[in-house]
């Protein structure tokens, strides 16, 4: 539950963001900064890029 998450945030990291933000956040309408992105990350115990980073490699030809 976003308010669940949101607390979580306030409590446990001293990071102030509203529902509706973090509701953004999910829907990747807004980025959250690095401190933000971060605390989310370890919140759900996942890897900062994992969440929030869209990654298409491409393979070199060395």
């Amino acid at each position: 539950m976003q308010k669940d998450v949101v607390e979580k945030l306030k409590n446990d990291y001293n990071i102030i963001i509203s529902e509706s933000y973090y509701g953004m956040i999910e829907q990747g309408v807004r980025t959250p900064s690095l401190k933000v992105a971060h605390a989310i990350s370890e919140l759900f115990g996942v890897i900062t890029t994992k969440i929030f980073l869209n990654t298409n490699t491409t393979k070199c030809c060395f």
